[in-house]
């Protein structure tokens, strides 16, 4: 018997390491190149859906994470259930040079997840309907793209989002250079909390990839551009949903983003036993479920 699961985790291992990377483009907002992934879904007018990263880490530690022995590629998973999933690494980020500021500001980033979902729909107009998942402060910018550019969008997914609505930002100092600060092996495991929620292998493998695609932290100014978002004027359908144990996402601020949203058509879905990683953790089949049935749901008409 341990000799058959040996076999067992060896070919698990071996088809992890097999498996292609994402497809790869470059696509050019204001002269600046940003890297795009894709995961294509083989089935007909799939819906698409675009994953806006969070502060520290970009797309592929995040979104295609390989572990020995286990699937924890959030792509691979929403590709599977019929979603044709694409990445952006923002400015700085992964493959994506910085800007040339040095620094990324909010609408900065607004703008280029604007532009990346116009070239996602020029590639294919007729397959399907459009959708953003954003994780933590990659949810505030799905939720600005929303509030800017409700045209382009069939509804938004927020994934642990911990802004407060009522709290607003100070204006970046003037005169300020990139601090270019090196990422650290203790950031990258530090939204890892519930120790029984995720594997050993799992945080090993994201912090030597977080690591090894973003081993500098992104310079970010100017983040009173973020006080501009208003809950009442997000109008396209949204999913709310976070881990019980995530404390970026804590109760109180759920509660006021989710009664202020201007939609009526909105959920909101807790996973239990989850946190801040829950799209790495044992939760992510719940969680692909859940964002599965969203977009099934707006793309049948189904209450």
């Amino acid at each position: 018997m341990i000799v058959a699961a040996t076999l067992v985790m060896a070919l698990a291992a071996s088809q992890a390491a097999a498996r292609p990377a994402p497809i790869k483009h470059d696509v050019v907002v204001d002269g600046h190149h940003l890297a795009v992934w894709q995961r294509r879904s083989a089935a007909a007018a799939a819906p698409k859906i675009l994953l806006i990263h969070g502060r520290t880490w970009s797309s592929l530690p995040n979104f295609d994470l390989r572990v020995p022995g286990e699937e924890r590629s959030f792509m691979d998973a929403l590709g599977g259930a019929g979603l044709d999933v694409f990445a952006v690494d923002l400015r700085g980020y992964g493959a994506t040079p910085r800007d040339p500021s040095g620094f990324l500001t909010p609408d900065r980033a607004v703008a280029d997840v604007a532009a990346v979902v116009t070239w996602i729909q020029q590639q294919e107009p007729r397959r399907g309907a459009t959708y953003l998942l954003g994780l933590s402060r990659g949810a505030m910018i799905a939720a600005m793209v929303a509030q800017k550019h409700p045209e382009k969008l069939t509804g938004i997914v927020l994934l642990g989002f911990g802004f407060d609505p009522d709290v607003r930002a100070a204006p970046s100092e003037a005169g300020v250079r990139p601090g270019r600060v090196r990422n650290t092996s203790d950031a990258a495991a530090s939204d890892f909390i519930t120790r029984d929620a995720y594997t050993a292998p799992t945080l090993n493998a994201f912090v030597r990839t977080a690591l090894q695609h973003d081993p500098v932290l992104v310079d970010w100014r100017d983040e009173q551009q973020f006080n501009a978002f208003a809950p009442a004027t997000v109008q396209v359908p949204v999913l709310l949903v976070h881990g019980e144990r995530d404390p970026q996402a804590p109760m109180a601020i759920s509660t006021k983003l989710f009664t202020r949203f201007g939609t009526p058509d909105k959920w909101w879905v807790i996973l239990p036993g989850a946190d801040h990683a829950a799209h790495l953790e044992k939760s992510a089949p719940e969680l692909v479920r859940t964002v599965v049935s969203f977009t099934r749901r707006h793309e049948t008409g189904r209450s």
